[in-house]
């Protein structure tokens, strides 16, 4: 089988041009954390933040059969005792979880979620962990960069709980498994027509020639799947972001595209006459200076496009986070959870490399920084105003590349939502019901309802004061006794009725990283 890491997914230029095959990472073990699912469980005493944008209310107490809610029952007044006659009556046999003064949420839907792979040197129980630790229930995998069979392997195992993992929406990248390039309409409707017969969710672009995009949109939205796209360089002068969402695109990653439908006084970037894609530096670089050169915040050519892509019902999944080390490399570097939490192979894999995507950092600087602060002042402008317009925007951390870690990614995600002007509820709505929505799932993810999924966050304090409290380590504060502490962090993650001990699975992802360490540390000693 030939080796292709995800990083190297990431560089390709069409994937409609190759036959692509995939090393995998370590397969999930089975199961031996929660407890559940229950013939009934019983939720009580929380304030309830749904994902569907109402403020928080409670106390409530939240029944649940199996792995489907039952029951929401208001259960008395903030300040006052609980009204013992309005819960509802615990049996023998059924589990109870006093969560009395907790905040619970929706599981949290992480919309680019890369499982990792063998450039990272991430387990896939490492990875899982970091994710469901960190509230993440649901996660879709776009490319489905361990190959298809690998990814609906753990998508069903997770379906089944035989494995401790979020649940998994699998997108295969275009041209996957092709046995020869993609190069007309007809194969790539033939092709699509296969994707969804292998059993995939849906669909992951790069770019390709504009006929092979059209006919592989029209093909995969007539037979009722779902896509995703990364508008890469390489072919974002023929087809931009306009052109996807009229074909039948549902969701577009990151930003590239978006300005390129922008551009009233130019076709293509101001690329510099020395500039090579496959050079990392060349490409972060001067991708920061993308925005600047796209029509105005409030223009005509900006409300235009803004306008026409909520009119398609499209979905925009920004992961700010990812980009984040662009405008301040040191803070993405020197992140307090990389010493606990990232494994060494990952830490390698982030170092200054010509090899690695997204280790991109042969010469970064103030220019490169105060330009990115620039691109994302426009970009997060965009964002939020079609946020305020009606268009549903995501939460998406594409994590496992440029410092960002799994699960830590996510949180910085919301907070970055947060900078771009969204109300916490807003966040709180991209990280649940939207995503749902950009899956077609909603009718049993995304809010917590009757009938939907028992997928939750419980947490000690209010996240809509401060999101920081969502990371797995915390925030530090000082107490009443005028001492330091550290307070916050997931308390449980529930996926299908299933409790999760967050700060158990995160303990064993620190153990994971130490027992790698020491084997390195043991190898050095040796030599």
């Amino acid at each position: 089988m030939k080796k292709l890491t995800l990083r190297l997914c990431f560089l390709a230029l069409a994937l409609v041009s190759f036959h692509l095959s995939y090393s995998q990472i370590e397969k999930a073990p089975p199961r031996a954390e929660g407890e559940g699912p229950f013939q009934k469980l019983i939720i009580r005493g929380v304030t309830l933040i749904n994902g569907n944008g109402a403020p928080p209310t409670g106390p409530v107490d939240i029944v649940v059969e199996q792995n489907i809610i039952k029951g929401i029952y208001n259960v008395g007044y903030p300040g006052l005792p609980i009204e013992e006659r309005s819960r509802p009556k615990a049996s023998a046999g059924d589990k109870v979880l006093d969560a009395e003064g907790m905040y619970l949420l929706p599981g949290f839907i992480d919309m680019h979620g890369h499982i990792g792979g063998t450039g990272q040197g991430t387990p896939s129980e490492y990875v899982f962990k970091l994710w469901l630790g960190h509230g993440i229930t649901t996660i879709r995998d776009p490319s489905a960069g361990n190959g298809l069979d690998w990814v609906l392997e753990h998508k069903e195992k997770s379906k089944k709980n035989e494995i401790t993992a979020p649940r998994i929406f699998a997108y295969t990248g275009f041209g996957q498994g092709a046995k020869e390039p993609i190069s007309t309409p007809e194969q790539a409707r033939e092709w699509v027509r296969q994707n969804k017969a292998n059993g995939a969710d849906g669909i992951k672009f790069f770019g390709a020639a504009p006929d092979i995009m059209q006919a592989a949109l029209e093909e995969n939205k007539k037979l009722g799947l779902r896509s995703a796209m990364h508008h890469a360089q390489m072919d974002v002068v023929r087809w931009n972001v306009l052109n996807s969402a009229r074909a039948g695109l549902t969701s577009m990653e990151h930003w590239y595209g978006l300005p390129e439908a922008m551009f009233t006084d130019r076709k293509i970037q101001d690329y510099s006459v020395d500039y090579n894609y496959r050079n990392e530096q060349d490409r972060f670089g001067e991708a920061g200076k993308l925005w600047k050169q796209a029509a105005p915040p409030y223009s005509e050519k900006w409300n235009e496009v803004m306008n026409e892509l909520i009119s398609l019902d499209f979905t925009l999944d920004p992961t700010f986070n990812i980009y984040d080390a662009n405008r301040d490399l040191m803070r993405a570097y020197a992140a307090e959870w990389h010493n606990q939490y990232t494994l060494p192979s990952l830490w390698n894999f982030y170092r200054p490399s010509r090899r690695s995507h997204g280790s991109y950092w042969f010469s970064w600087g103030t220019e490169q920084e105060v330009a990115w602060k620039e691109n994302y002042r426009l970009w997060m402008t965009f964002v939020n105003e079609y946020k305020n317009r009606g268009g549903r925007v995501t939460a998406g951390s594409d994590s496992g590349f440029i410092y960002q870690l799994y699960g830590f990614g996510f949180i910085r995600e919301l907070e970055l939502l947060r900078e771009a002007g969204f109300h916490p509820l807003e966040v709180i709505m991209s990280a649940t019901l939207n995503g749902a929505e950009a899956l077609g799932a909603d009718d049993m993810l995304g809010s917590v309802e009757i009938g939907k999924y028992a997928d939750f966050v419980i947490l000690e304090e209010n996240p809509l004061a401060n999101l920081k409290m969502l990371y797995g380590t915390g925030f530090i504060k000082l107490n009443e006794a005028n001492e330091v502490e550290r307070a916050g962090g997931v308390v449980y993650t529930i996926k299908d009725g299933i409790i999760y001990d967050a700060k158990k699975l995160l303990e064993d992802v620190r153990r994971m990283v130490e027992e790698k360490k020491d084997g390195l540390r043991l190898k050095l000693t040796n030599k």
